[in-house]
């Protein structure tokens, strides 16, 4: 893959944990923070590029992706929640791949649903760990909520996935 190539999958994971870090500040309610919608996206982008060029280029993408989500985030974002998130996102993505890796050959479902799920399992703990540790907010209910978020768009997503692959395969 050309730097060329690799560009779009890095910019669009930077841009997902950027936003996801700044919208991990709002709560929607006790159980959730608007960054438990956007988030999950990360996992999609490393799972087609794992899917189309393999895990070498999966790697790279998550960290490229987290050296300028980083960067950004700590630009924009309070310093530990950047720390945190960046932390559960490399630790995570590389989970993710590794476990994408292990099912490509199973069913075309499995390498991406199980892979980030078990990885959103990982990130969630990191992150809110990290994250919200210490501090008066109520972070167990919201990484219960994140969670629960974080899988059920694993399973949402994978009609996505599955045409997106399909689409640049055939071409």
């Amino acid at each position: 893959m050309t730097a060329r190539q690799l560009a779009f999958p890095a910019l669009a994971m930077a841009a997902i944990v950027l936003l996801s870090n700044l919208l991990v500040q709002f709560p929607l309610n006790a159980w959730l923070t608007w960054g438990a919608f956007s988030y999950p996206v990360a996992y999609f982008v490393t799972d087609v590029c794992n899917r189309l060029f393999g895990p070498k280029t999966a790697r790279q993408v998550a960290w490229v992706g987290f050296a300028i989500g980083l960067i950004s985030s700590a630009l924009l974002a309070p310093l530990r929640i950047a720390l945190a998130s960046g932390t559960a996102f490399i630790v995570s993505q590389l989970l993710d791949v590794s476990i994408f890796n292990s099912l490509r050959q199973k069913s075309w479902w499995q390498a991406p649903f199980i892979g980030s799920c078990v990885a959103s399992i990982i990130d969630t703990a990191i992150f809110f760990s990290l994250a919200f540790a210490g501090t008066e907010m109520s972070w167990l209910h919201l990484a219960i909520g994140d969670l629960g978020v974080k899988l059920a768009m694993a399973a949402l997503l994978l009609p996505a996935y599955r045409a997106l692959i399909t689409q640049l395969v055939t071409r």
